[in-house]
């Protein structure tokens, strides 16, 4: 009773510090003729309420797909034409067709934001709690610990709560999936993902662990028998998934085809704005944009995802375990981070949420990585007035999890998870015992660099031949410390001798 009474107290907590950024500023405020996010999630609404399905991802006189065209999947379309319907009872000039581009006023975006806070209450929030209420051999301080961390991650609050978004459905949905898989409710686990994929394409960033974790398990089982019949029952739960979907638009082929041309922009180039990615980082240095074609970038970025990935994937499949499961999440989604096309600063959440599953196993690197990732957001936030909400939850986060966690204190192989690799070094080089003092080092130095370069963002003027200097700066110290996890994590896997039955079930 205890615990539950305290979880609550944790959703509330979360639930303040949600509702409190909500009141700041949005993604194009008062920034006509595109505005931004807010008013592409508005507009949303608008098409779907008052045009045919058939006309919702095509180009037409009542569509303008240069104006914020749909560009997500339907259950996404499905969940704009929802919230248009209230918006419809409560003011017909929020979503009336043409008129209501760009519409602001303070009732509405009190509707807007509730929108979001309703569906991260039905989605996120409670996969986040079940997750946490039922890890195994952890302590209920522990379980309460790592609610409140993740309830209070910064960076998704910011992005759906200030930038405004909805991330928390897709990555509740996602979350579910691992959450079902944890107790070997295979064909909900799939059903979960298949939903997070149609409310988000980004979600592929999940789908080769998911795949992968999956297939290792049914080659287990025995592909002539169990396993088989497993696999069968995952395939029709996912093919089923989509054609439900999909239903609507598979009234003609070129539907299908139209849809997909939205979702899979090739011909927007490798990578949008300062992203913190390693093409991004390297156009400071080779303009790739423009010694190399679409198709070239294309291929490149496909080639070195796949490469990266590949290590995690492998180990993954032939020895299916859920603890590697969730350290695929995360190399899997760096990797695509990193390396993918047409990357958005937004997509690291994708990292961040799996990374947030494992802060009470490897708390000062889930921690860091956390602030990291919500540093990288920093261009977008200063240019959507958060400055004040940025800080404020970045500062409160890192002293719940130094405090809940203790995390300077957990730097040991043991604590890093980083025992296996140094007994592999030490084979080599007998006196090596360097990796505590290193990961304590870099991390104070890290802090206190992005803490320099968010002061010097937020109070000094660039020079006017570099107008880009310090969001190129924080987009390129956020990629190389991305770099740096990515290795950590991969090594993590590679490195993992632990046998998976012997794990804890959840944890």
């Amino acid at each position: 009773m205890e615990k539950w009474s305290l979880m609550t107290i944790t959703v509330l907590l979360g639930l303040i510090v949600r509702w409190t950024v909500s009141f700041g500023s949005y993604s194009g405020a008062g920034k006509p003729p595109m505005y931004g996010d807010y008013e592409a999630q508005r507009h949303w609404q608008e098409v779907t309420y008052n045009l045919p399905i058939k006309q919702w991802y095509f180009n037409t006189t009542d569509n303008n797909l240069q104006y914020w065209g749909l560009d997500y999947p339907p259950l996404t379309a499905y969940h704009s034409l929802l919230c248009a319907y209230v918006a419809k009872l409560i003011n017909p000039d929020w979503i009336a067709l043409h008129t209501s581009r760009g519409y602001e006023s303070q009732p509405h975006k009190l509707f807007m934001r509730a929108t979001v806070l309703i569906a991260d209450l039905l989605v996120y929030i409670p996969a986040v709690i079940l997750y946490c209420c039922y890890l195994k051999e952890t302590s209920t301080k522990k379980k309460i610990a790592s609610a409140l961390c993740i309830l209070l991650y910064p960076g998704l609050i910011l992005i759906d709560y200030g930038h405004f978004q909805y991330n928390s459905v897709s990555l509740g949905f996602a979350l579910w999936g691992v959450l079902f898989l944890s107790y070997s409710w295979d064909l909900l686990g799939s059903l979960a993902f298949c939903l997070a994929i149609n409310y988000k394409q980004m979600e592929l960033y999940h789908s080769l662990p998911f795949f992968c974790y999956l297939l290792g398990k049914c080659c287990q089982k025995g592909l002539t028998g169990k396993g088989l019949v497993l696999l069968i029952k995952i395939a029709f739960t996912v093919v089923a998934s989509f054609g439900i979907c999909w239903l609507p638009f598979c009234t003609e082929v070129e539907q299908i085809l139209q849809v997909l041309r939205r979702l899979f922009p090739i011909d927007r180039g490798l990578f949008e704005d300062k992203v913190a990615n390693i093409w991004c980082s390297l156009s400071v240095l080779i303009k790739i944009k423009n010694v190399m074609s679409s198709q070239t970038q294309l291929k490149l970025s496909f080639a070195f995802t796949f490469l990266t990935l590949l290590p995690a994937c492998i180990k993954l499949t032939l020895q299916p375990s859920l603890r590697r499961f969730k350290f695929a999440l995360v190399s899997c989604a760096l990797s695509f981070f990193l390396f993918s096309f047409q990357v958005h600063e937004k997509s690291i959440l994708l990292v961040s949420v799996p990374v947030c599953l494992m802060i009470n196993e490897i708390p000062l690197m889930c921690t860091w990585f956390l602030l990291v990732s919500t540093f990288s957001l920093l261009p977008l936030l200063l240019k959507d007035g958060l400055l004040l909400a940025y800080v404020v939850t970045t500062l409160a986060f890192l002293t719940v999890c130094a405090t809940s966690f203790s995390i300077f204190e957990k730097t040991s192989e043991e604590d890093l998870q980083l025992k296996s690799l140094s007994l592999s070094i030490r084979a080599y080089i007998p006196s090596f015992k360097a990796f505590p003092k290193i990961i304590k080092s870099l991390f104070i130095v890290s802090v206190t660099l992005m803490g320099i370069l968010t002061l010097m963002s937020a109070t000094l003027t660039p020079p006017q031949k570099l107008p880009d200097l310090f969001p190129v700066s924080v987009s390129v110290v956020s990629c190389l410390h991305f770099l740096f996890f990515l290795l950590y994590f991969n090594a993590i896997v590679l490195w993992d001798s632990r046998n998976g039955r012997n794990q804890k079930k959840i944890n």
